[in-house]
């Protein structure tokens, strides 16, 4: 079922202490993730405080063209439009990136036109930063938009969460599990989160697969054999939450190793998949160490892996559902792994204002075996960790569930 409503982002709050500064905001992220619709939310608080706005979406040639021709000829099309030069006008302007050269416009624009206030978005930090060829240095705030976390997941079912869990009842605690299980399989995506049916949400992935990773990706990535890429693709996501190996990846691909780095490079600026860094107290020796690869949507890695959506939540699907849930939390700089030289490992490694925290994601808490927990807080003298679990019996304070982490 179709609906206009637009659903407040957890990302407004942020974008609304910066509204009256004048920086630039730039938003980024993947296609389909709803930039679009925070633009449009932030303009309608605008406009019910009565402050003059004006929309631009750079798909539309012809507004394009006229901001291709700098802000002089912009300023010249706001005032056909009845804006008052020289008073303050808040301006939203949609893929930035189709821009020719869209930092000159951004720095021209914010040196000598402090009125407007501008507030854009563009579909990856890949296509922007090739874009952006002059240095916006002091002049943006950027922001990166991921697809759901559970809690605006829970909003757009309209079933917010509680603020306090320790007042849910059981019934509740069930149907949060049950809840998240659906998000686990399905993923974030908004429009994916509203279909109604299992067979429109797949629907939906797939488009997104055709249009923005295999199309829209593979142009900038200027891909010449898509077979081998699409075969990359479902390799990584066979392989979500499993230790890099650039090497195998080319043999199974029969690509050059060089080709296979230059793609992950793209996924990973285009916000398809994250290389998790090891965690370790000696920074230069963390820079040499394999990562693991991680999908930020379950759904789309579901779908290129089985090439249909599950009906039970998998381990390595739960693990990549955690690990989203603390990259839109705590940010992808916050969040490592850690493996031992004898293989110990912990799945998640939180460090956040000089805070460490090992966490174990198993779909049942029963599966956690204390060992590496036991090891990693002796080696760096902590004392605290967690369990993320969906099912079985939870194991003290240290047993969350994954909207409680």
């Amino acid at each position: 079922m179709k609906t206009n409503k637009l659903f407040k982002r957890l990302i407004v709050d942020d974008l609304l202490k910066y509204i009256n500064t004048d920086d630039v905001l730039v938003l980024h992220g993947a296609r389909q993730v709803g930039k679009t619709s925070i633009l449009y939310y932030l303009r309608d608080v605008l406009k019910a405080e009565k402050q003059p706005v004006y929309y631009a979406d750079l798909e539309d040639s012809r507004l394009k063209n006229v901001l291709d021709a700098g802000p002089g000829e912009f300023l010249k099309h706001l005032r056909e439009e009845g804006y008052e030069p020289g008073k303050k006008l808040f301006v939203f302007i949609d893929e930035i990136q189709y821009l020719k050269n869209p930092s000159a416009f951004l720095k021209l624009t914010a040196d000598h036109y402090k009125n407007l206030k501008l507030v854009v978005s563009g579909s990856s930090s890949f296509e922007i930063k090739t874009k952006f060829k002059d240095s916006l240095a002091g002049r943006t705030l950027e922001f990166e938009v991921f697809n759901l976390s559970f809690k605006e997941f829970m909003l757009f079912k309209g079933k917010p969460l509680p603020e306090s869990a320790g007042a849910l009842t059981a019934g509740r605690v069930e149907e949060l599990k049950a809840l998240y299980k659906e998000y686990a399989l399905y993923g974030g995506y908004p429009k994916v989160v509203l279909a109604a049916s299992r067979e429109l949400k797949e629907k939906y992935l797939q488009q997104i697969i055709d249009t923005y990773i295999r199309k829209d990706i593979g142009d900038l990535a200027k891909i010449k054999d898509a077979g081998k890429f699409n075969k990359l693709l479902e390799v990584l996501a066979a392989q979500s939450g499993n230790l890099l190996n650039v090497k195998e990846l080319a043999g199974t691909c029969r690509l050059a190793q060089a080709t296979v780095e230059k793609y992950l490079f793209i996924l990973e600026n285009t916000y398809v998949i994250r290389l998790l860094r090891p965690f370790s107290g000696n920074l230069r020796s963390e820079l040499f160490k394999v990562p693991k690869i991680f999908f930020y949507d379950t759904g789309l890695m579901q779908l290129l892996w089985m090439k249909s959506l599950l009906k039970e939540v998998m381990g390595n699907v739960f693990e990549t559902s955690v690990f989203a849930e603390l990259v839109k939390k705590y940010g992808k700089d916050a969040v490592f792994y850690w493996r031992s030289k004898d293989k110990k490992e912990i799945d998640f490694i939180l460090k956040r204002r000089g805070v460490i925290l090992p966490l174990e994601a198993k779909i049942n808490f029963q599966r956690f075996e204390p060992g590496a927990i036991k090891y990693f807080n002796g080696k760096y003298g902590l004392k605290d960790h967690r369990i993320v679990g969906l099912s079985g019996e939870p194991r003290g304070k240290s047993s969350v569930y994954p909207w409680q982490v």
